[in-house]
């Protein structure tokens, strides 16, 4: 399985590699003038073994996140204990709608285990903009997919995998008023197996509108979900690294 994100039209992100920093990449919405204050680069920061999880292949996580702006500038906000960033790289991913993206990460709580959290930047200052609830137990983890407007209503929406080594259970995540509402779930989908350094599968549009790509639960087939409403399967074909990574790049 390639760790890395492919370039296309669409901009939809596939597998990250832990730690890698990313480029701005502007999700389904039409292009904007970079301006001084717009995210262009994101990293985490302050390795930390406070909570000895491993699910990504070690028991370091971090309690910084930094994001570089258009302007050369660097902000950057901490977590002290009890929570930490349990993620592979922070992304890139427009929530709101505006053309302009947020940062889009995984955080996990000492007692409660991991949550989505959006985090904006505003007026020169890197604020939380949204999260989801944590998941409610200690090592219990979640893998992001991607964010669009799955169903053309205008709105975004964010999509992950519940604990895909447990529950195996896809989320959707509509953003509106300033909060994250789940709209969608379905269980059976996984993208990412103890110990990997990376989440497979992702989002892509080849032209007939956003679908995530994921493995089935028991990593037997790849599948090409889509939301309009109400969430829709379609078989891709026996699972394997290059199979699940091929149809996000459109192949």
């Amino acid at each position: 399985m390639t760790a890395g994100a492919p370039r296309q039209p669409a901009c939809l992100w596939a597998a990250f590699a832990r730690g890698a920093r990313l480029a701005l990449c502007v999700l389904l919405t039409s292009p904007v003038a970079a301006v001084a204050q717009e995210a262009v680069a994101a990293r985490y920061e302050g390795a930390v073994t406070r909570y000895p999880h491993g699910v990504l292949g070690d028991e370091i996580e971090y309690d910084t996140l930094a994001v570089t702006l258009s302007d050369g500038r660097v902000l950057r906000r901490r977590w002290d204990a009890p929570l930490v960033f349990e993620d592979v790289a922070p992304r890139l991913w427009d929530v709101t709608g505006d053309g302009l993206p947020e940062i889009v990460t995984i955080e996990s709580h000492e007692t409660r285990g991991a949550r989505l959290a959006v985090w904006a930047v505003t007026e020169g200052s890197l604020d939380p903009l949204a999260a989801t609830p944590f998941i409610g137990q200690r090592f219990r983890w979640l893998a992001p997919v991607g964010a669009a407007d799955l169903d053309g209503d205008g709105a975004i929406e964010i999509a992950y995998v519940d604990r895909p080594h447990l529950a195996k259970t896809l989320r959707i995540w509509r953003y509106a008023d300033g909060a994250l509402r789940e709209v969608a779930a379905a269980t059976g989908y996984t993208n990412h197996r103890i110990g990997w350094d990376y989440i497979a599968g992702g989002l892509r549009d080849c032209g007939g509108g956003p679908e995530m790509i994921l493995a089935s639960g028991d990593w037997s087939r790849v599948v090409a979900l889509r939301f309009d409403g109400t969430l829709t399967a379609r078989d891709l074909g026996a699972y394997s690294a290059d199979r699940i990574a091929a149809p996000v790049t459109c192949r």
